[in-house]
Order: structure tokens, then sequence, then C-alpha cells
């Protein structure tokens, strides 16, 4: 067959979004003569759509050199910088910086503005952005967008109007920059930009909008970014990152089963590929079998997801806190939450506010009441600062958990009420579950025992219809053992508790959980306070009584 059918024949493939048969066709076709640039850059671009990076690469320097030997150095420069634009965000900061310096050299002596110095602005503008100055970032990105007005060129504008609105978001000026990015995506879902750039940019509004907890967008995206990806099937590189997205979005929605099958789907997508959306999604799957009480498996994920670099926080710290290692727990994702700052972990996992949620709930089953205080203070905080509900939920159910610790049940269980409203609201029914037991809970111990039924009831048959094995199993031992004090007490200070029966005194505990003694003093101070008990001897008594404890074997205790 002829190079001109195959070449033509690779273009009308490529016209009509069929990436693979482009790229076959084309690959042909430049095997038995170097193809043009023009060719050249859809051959690359089919490359990268079918998930072949590193021909995509070499494809695009390519036309980049025979774009400099042709003396159309403007055009050499654009593609000079779409490749720093991809080894940055690859983390190639050397290679990145490398492409941004030659592309800048060949077009610096331009007496007029042309486009491609635009195309400069956004890489420079997202390194200053990087660095903290988002004042240079600002300045350069808005520079971007005019010279794409300008020019008419609609990648450069939405290329612009991300990194501004992105860039607007981390300077705390969340509503303007929202509005840029749903500005970005206009040309996104119109279909005025190119497709490599309609994922990128598709992927980074889905990933700022969860940054700041903006649920509403972030399904809204997911969902267009579904469709997008469903109307390609040759897509690799955004189809696994939907396929994590959808995960992460049929999760929070309560649909857990297809939740894994799309990240399991996902995980099979993107297998080969270094990205960090491949850390991400082990870290997805981690997350739903954690869930469903299929600790070994998700123990595994999280191991595989911290082998690419992602961080497993907090999803392997309350891993640790199912399996009743509470010191394991706190002191994981103590480390994660110092490091964090006010921004992201280190390894590109969650961000401090995402993190003090599961930080509390550790803090207060391992009976660190003063730290988890501090913690659901910062988080309120954020909760304002922010203005997002879903961390208003998170903020409230926090701090109601944390007052139901301390035992002021009535102000625990007005905050309580208002986060489970948000759920709702928000259509996240484990979330909302989960706060319906400590209702329940500061109910039963306030005497309403009919409402603590009713809340118990309703969270266990969500727990059921989801699969949530390990939250069932707990709810259904709250509710056959229920009796004043057992919802007061966490595991951690049951355990303490039985050690006292067995004759145990405060010292002899401290070694045997490998604590200093004043942690356990502290329990006991706890526990004597929270059964509303004068002495060990009572604290003791009383947990046999109501069975919250098993009978000494030693047949003694210490008062």
């Amino acid at each position: 067959m002829s190079r001109i059918p195959e070449l033509a024949r690779g273009r009308e493939a490529f016209a009509r979004q069929k990436w693979r048969e482009a790229y076959r066709l084309l690959s042909a076709a430049n095997q038995e003569m170097p193809l043009e640039p023009a060719d050249l850059e859809r051959f690359a671009a089919s490359a990268y759509l079918v998930g072949e990076d590193a021909r995509a690469i070499a494809i695009w320097t390519s036309a980049h050199h025979a774009l400099i030997d042709q003396g159309r150095v403007k055009r050499a420069a654009r593609w000079g910088f779409w490749l720093s634009l991809h080894m940055l965000s690859s983390g190639e900061k050397a290679q990145a910086t490398g492409w941004l310096a030659r592309s800048q050299r060949i077009i610096k002596d331009c007496r007029e503005t042309c486009v491609e110095q635009g195309y400069g602005l956004v890489v420079t503008g997202l390194i200053a952005m990087f660095q903290g100055n988002t004042e240079t970032a600002g300045a350069d990105f808005t520079q971007a967008v005019t010279i794409a007005e300008r020019f008419g060129d609609p990648d450069l504008l939405a290329l612009g109007l991300l990194g501004r609105g992105q860039n607007l978001i981390r300077s705390h000026n969340t509503v303007e920059g929202v509005a840029q990015l749903d500005e970005a995506m206009l040309g996104v879902t119109t279909g005025e930009v190119s497709p490599v750039l309609a994922g990128i940019v598709y992927c980074a509004v889905i990933l700022t909008c969860q940054s700041i907890f903006d649920l509403h967008r972030a399904r809204e995206w997911t969902r267009q970014l579904d469709s997008w990806c469903a109307s390609q099937p040759d897509l690799v590189p955004y189809r696994g990152q939907c396929l994590v997205h959808r995960s992460e979005l049929l999760q929070m929605q309560g649909d857990w089963s297809r939740a894994l099958t799309e990240v399991k789907k996902a995980r099979a997508h993107l297998s080969g590929r270094s990205e960090a959306v491949v850390g991400r999604a082990c870290y997805q799957q981690g997350e739903l079998h954690r869930l469903r009480g299929e600790f070994d498996q998700a123990d595994e994920m999280y191991r595989e997801a911290a082998r690419i670099g992602y961080e497993p926080q907090p999803g392997l710290s309350l891993l640790r806190l199912a399996q009743g290692r509470h010191e394991t727990a706190a002191a994981l994702i103590r480390g994660i939450v110092e490091s964090s700052g006010n921004g992201s972990a280190p390894g590109g996992g969650a961000s401090r506010p995402r993190l003090l949620g599961p930080y509390i709930e550790i803090l207060i089953a391992d009976g660190d009441l003063v730290t988890a205080r501090t913690m659901a203070d910062e988080l309120t905080q954020f909760a304002i600062k922010i203005d997002a509900p879903f961390l208003y939920a998170a903020s409230t159910h926090a701090t109601g958990a944390l007052l139901l610790a301390e035992g002021k049940l009535k102000a625990a269980l007005a905050l309580l009420r208002e986060a489970w409203a948000i759920w709702r609201e928000l259509e996240m029914p484990y979330e909302a579950s989960r706060t319906r037991v400590l209702i329940g809970q500061a109910s039963q111990r306030l005497g309403d025992d009919e409402s603590a039924r009713m809340h118990f009831d309703a969270a266990h048959s969500i727990f059921r219809e989801l699969g949530a094995v390990f939250d069932l199993s707990m709810l259904e031992g709250l509710t056959t053992t229920a009796a004043p004090g057992i919802t007061a007490l966490t595991p951690r200070q049951r355990q303490v508790l039985q050690l006292i029966a067995e004759g145990m005194t405060n010292p002899d505990i401290a070694r045997h959980f490998g604590l200093s003694e004043r942690t356990v003093d502290r329990h006991v101070s706890d526990i004597l306070t929270r059964l509303d008990v004068p002495t060990r001897a009572a604290a003791t008594a009383y947990a046999l009584a109501h069975g919250l404890i098993d009978p000494p074997q030693t047949g003694c205790f210490h008062p």
C-alpha cells in the first residue's frame, strides 16, 4: 500500500478521534517516509492518547526540530513549551526548565507579541505558583489569557484560565477562582480545545474541586469526563483517571460494589504507567477494602500505594484503628499531620483538613481528648475559612464525637444532628449513618431509648446495604451489650479496665501495652469520670455488672 493512502487515512482517523487507528496508520506512513511537522503533531497526539507516552515525547521532539530546520521558530517554540509543560506535570523539573529556556530563547527576537509567548507565560506561571509566588503567577496567567483572547487560541485560553483559577484558589480567593475554572471548562465541553489538552483540563479541574471540597462541581465534571471518555474508547491516560474519579464518586454515593469494580478497571487500564494516579487508584482500592472489612486486602493496597510514592493516609491509620492498634494508628497519622502544615501531605496524599477528621477519631479512641480538642477547633476554623458543606459536616461530626466522649451529651447531640443533616444533603449515606450511631449513643445516655433505637436501626440497615462489615459488627456489639457507660468508653479504655479487673496496677498496665505511665493514668482518670464513679474498684464493679468487661480470671482487683 502506498504512503499517501495510509497518510490520508491516518489524518481521517485522527479527525474522527479514532486514536489507535490514527496511531497505527501514521506510524506506518512515517516508517515509509518521515512525516511533515503537521502530521508529526497528529502522530504525537495519537501516541499520547493511546498511552504511548515515551513515543509521543520523541515525536513531539522530532516535530520541534523539524520546525526549526524549516525556519518556523514560533511553531517550534510552541511545542517546546508544550514539552516543558508535560515535563513539569510529570515532575521532571530539570527537563521542564530546559525546554522552557530553549523555547524562550528561540522567540526572544520576535518584534511583536506572538501566541507562543502566551504558552511560555503559562509555564512560568505554574513554576511561580508551585513556588508559592502567587502574585507573579497571577500576572503571568492573566497575560497569557490576554494573548489567547487576542489571537483566538482556545488551547492557550483554557490553560491560562485554569492556571489563573488554581492560583486564585491558592490565594484563598475561592469564589473567583472557581469561576475561572468554570470558564476554562467551557472550551472543553464545547469541543474547542484539542483532545490532549481537554483531558488535562478535565482532570486538573476535578482535582482542584476536590481539594476545596466542592463535591457538587467534582461530581458534575466527573460525569462530563466520563461521557467524554466513553465517546473515545481508545483513550488511555484520561480513561484511567476517569475510572478513579468515578470510583470515588460511587463510594461517596454508597455504591461500594460498583466503586470497587471501577477502581480495579482503572488499575488494569493504568498498568505499566508510573504517574501519581496509579498510586491514587491503589489507595482508593485500599479504602474500599477497609470500609468493607477486608483488612488484608486493604493493607496490601495501601502498601502498594506507598511503594509507588502515594501517601496512604489517613486510610492506613484508620485500618490500624479498626484492627485495635490504637497507638500505632495515632503515631502514623500524627506524623503525617505534623508534616502536612497547612497544605497537602508529602507524596500527593490528603490535605490537612481531610486528615484532621480521622485524626480526631483516632485521638478519641486513644483517650487523648486534649489533643482532640485542639484538632477539632482547627478543623472548625478550616470549615469556616473554606466554606464547604463537606468540611462543615466533618467538623461538626468530629466536634460532636468529642463532646460525646467528654460527656457533654446535649451539646454533642445538637452538633451531631447538624452533621447528619449536611451528610444527607451531600447524599453520603455512610457518613450519615456513622453520625447516626453517635446520635443514638448520645440519645441513649440521655435516657431517650426510643430515639436511640431508631437511629441504631437506621444505621444498621444502611451498613448492611453498603457492605460495611466492620461498622456493622461494631454497631451490633454496641446494641446487644448497650448499657449506661458502654458508649462512654473507648475500646482502649475498656482494655485498661479489663486489666484493672485482673489485678494490674497502672505501671503493670503501662508495661503490658508499651505505654507511658502518664498515659495509663490519664486513661484511668477518664474512665472514672465517664462512668461517674470514685474509685477503680467502683469502676470495675460497674463494668462487670453491665457486661463491659469479662469476669477477671484472677478473682481480685486493686481498689
